[in-house]
């Protein structure tokens, strides 16, 4: 029997990539989406080839609609698919994080990032829906912490992450019984260069007193995507920050 297959987009680096070899580690065929880091993406899959696993890269900019329905038309027609006659699992990664103050946030950044994080995800769901309900696959989300809470400069970025989160319920709902859908909602994990102080910050906050790893949110989300009776979630994935004042 073909290897059971996960997409997941935005595969090439930081927690992306942490997924993918997670999957990968746990013999599942691995398909790395990429934008533009394409050389990463290339060197993540021959390292997993040269380790026996199957592994492939396939290239979209899912800010461009036409670009993710090719990309749909790819995954559809791809060698792990039609040995498998379907795909087990769709993880939503790829993100884009950057901040905006308000006064300088404009229409069209905001279409950006909901094109990013809520029509792509929606676009590839429902064109991979029949290969995943084929198999009675599941759909993983990356949402984040921000849920009910103020964060400053990322207007745009907490908005179409919620965004992201109820679009994720309303497809659990819809795509049921033969899809799961679930969220993993990241906390302190990784850091950008603009906001090494408030990560630290924040760090303060977390009652276990350490940031979390990409390797933590890569195993919540290989959990949910085999976790049979579970549908409709979302895992936080924060140290316990959410028990925070």
């Amino acid at each position: 029997m073909a290897n059971q297959t996960v997409l997941v987009t935005g595969g090439a680096k930081r927690i992306g990539k942490a997924i993918v070899e997670h999957f990968s580690q746990n013999g599942y065929s691995v398909l790395i989406h990429v934008s533009s880091s394409l050389d990463e993406g290339n060197q993540l899959a021959e390292q997993l080839r040269a380790s026996g696993a199957k592994a492939d890269v396939l290239q979209a900019d899912l800010t461009d609609e036409r670009a993710t329905e090719a990309l749909v038309e790819l995954v559809e027609n791809h060698p792990f698919i039609k040995q498998r006659d379907g795909l087990d699992v769709l993880v939503h990664n790829a993100s884009k994080y950057s901040q905006i103050p308000i006064e300088d946030l404009t229409v069209e950044d905001m279409r950006i990032m909901n094109r990013l994080h809520v029509e792509s995800p929606l676009q590839l769901t429902q064109g991979l829906a029949l290969c995943l309900s084929s198999i009675e696959g599941s759909v993983v989300a990356l949402t984040d912490t921000s849920e009910g809470q103020h964060w400053a400069k990322l207007t745009h970025y907490t908005a179409s992450k919620a965004g992201l989160r109820q679009l994720m319920l309303g497809l659990a709902g819809e795509l049921a019984p033969r899809v799961r859908v679930n969220c993993v909602g990241p906390g302190a994990i990784l850091s950008a260069d603009w906001e090494q102080e408030h990560f630290d910050n924040v760090l303060q906050r977390v009652p276990l007193r350490r940031s979390g790893t990409p390797a933590d949110i890569a195993s919540a989300v290989f959990f949910l995507a085999n976790a049979s009776y579970i549908t409709g979630q979302e895992l936080k994935v924060d140290g316990g920050w959410t028990l925070s004042p």
